[in-house]
């Protein structure tokens, strides 16, 4: 049989072996803060190419809109007009941020790109 000291000593012994088991040690944080860093590398460069994307689809959307006013105002004036005309005759809203359009010397409509001040062309190729 036990005696009471040798009782009291293994409660002791068995409570620090409870509190030592239920903490994490260093190796098992190093690992989950490295399994962190790699999924969210993985999100990082997946969500990249969201924002080109919706730069295509805004670029589209304001070809297109930009297209059926000119469209409207040749319908209207029976002629095509420059982004002031569009703008003025209130076939646009604003003028364009990523597209001028202009009238050529044989009276065709001309959409171009516009060109940043650093030299990008956002809406190039669309």
């Amino acid at each position: 049989m036990f005696t009471h000291l040798q009782g009291k000593l293994r409660r002791q012994t068995r409570a620090l072996n409870e509190t030592a088991e239920a903490g994490f040690t260093l190796i098992e944080l190093l690992v989950v803060i490295v399994i962190l860093g790699i999924l969210s590398a993985i999100v990082v460069f997946s969500v990249r190419g969201i924002n080109d994307k919706g730069q295509g689809s805004a670029c589209k959307t304001d070809k297109a809109t930009i297209a059926t006013a000119e469209e409207a105002l040749f319908a209207n004036a029976g002629k095509y007009g420059d982004m002031k005309a569009l703008t003025e005759g209130g076939f646009l809203s604003s003028a364009s941020n990523w597209y001028t359009a202009a009238v050529t010397s044989t009276g065709q409509f001309e959409l171009t790109p516009v060109t940043k001040a650093d030299g990008s062309i956002p809406c190039a190729g669309i």
